[in-house]
């Protein structure tokens, strides 16, 4: 067994790394291809990175064939973003260090992507009578045939000029108790974890400060993660702030959870870019720290 002090020195080399567990392609919701995502990576010196695509595993292979092909050092992780329902909520876990072949988790991302079709279709319709025709067809010829998801409607209303920015499209048009909003039907949070862990992989909670929810339930969400042998959290996502971090940090430590951390980078602009702002106190229990 590894002694105290030795953790702690591994912690500390391990945060010197500079790793980045949370990225999309545009094989979901991301706006760059699979190559140019890990080009990006790798000039802004990236040594562990992640693609967690929406549902899909598509990308690993392009983008493990792209490392190869240009003698990249980068070291790329396997990643999926899981959809899931917890609670009347919609909850996001990441599987990282996945076997993308393995059978459980190939037919359970078969399964996501047909609730992805049926609600983009319903989402359409529910859109259409607002007045905006054919959106579906638009968000899915955005989606190149792969993940469609409610960002790439998003997408379609921000180009037509409908809102001014797509975060706007979710507030007013699409986002949860908005008139074309579709309740979504994912698995639930038990079965994520399951098959992330059967494909070898660990589970982390993505973003939790972005569902908006309250102590008192963000607490009862950490729960019954670990009760469902959940790993870890996110505690640096996108633009979380200082205090956020150091929350989520006390939080993994009383629930015995690792840290992950991710940018959650879907295409480049100004408040977060791949493997900005995430870096971690020393000693903090990081995931990463098992992959070295």
């Amino acid at each position: 067994m590894m002694s105290t002090d030795s953790a702690q020195k591994n912690a500390k080399n391990n945060n010197l790394l500079r790793v980045d567990f949370h990225s999309h392609s545009n094989c979901s919701d991301g706006h760059l291809s699979p190559q140019e995502l890990i080009d990006r990576a790798s000039n802004f010196q990236i040594d562990q990175f992640a693609i967690t695509d929406h549902d899909s595993v598509r990308a690993i292979a392009i983008a493990k064939q792209h490392i190869s092909d240009k003698n990249l050092k980068l070291r790329l992780i396997s990643g999926i973003e899981l959809s899931t329902l917890w609670q009347n909520f919609e909850i996001h876990i990441l599987g990282l260090n996945i076997d993308v072949d393995n059978e459980e988790l190939l037919t359970l991302i078969a399964s996501q992507q047909t609730c992805r079709e049926q609600r983009a279709i319903a989402m359409a319709e529910k859109l259409a009578k607002i007045g905006f025709a054919n959106c579906y067809e638009d968000a899915k010829a955005l989606a190149s045939d792969d993940c469609i998801t409610r960002a790439h409607f998003a997408r379609v209303l921000h180009h037509r000029g409908v809102v001014s920015t797509m975060q706007k499209a979710f507030d007013k048009y699409i986002g949860k108790g908005q008139r074309a909003y579709v309740k979504p039907t994912w698995c639930d949070l038990e079965t994520a974890i399951n098959v992330i862990q059967q494909s070898g992989g660990v589970s982390i909670i993505a973003h939790p400060m972005k569902y908006k929810l309250s102590a008192k339930w963000l607490k009862r969400l950490i729960v019954d993660f670990k009760d469902a042998n959940g790993d870890g959290m996110e505690v640096v996502s996108g633009q979380r702030n200082d205090q956020q971090r150091d929350t989520l940090i006390a939080m993994c430590r009383e629930y015995q959870l690792q840290a992950s951390v991710g940018s959650d980078f879907h295409f480049p602009n100004r408040w977060s870019d791949v493997g900005k702002h995430l870096a971690v106190p020393d000693n903090t229990p990081v995931i990463w720290q098992q992959w070295n």
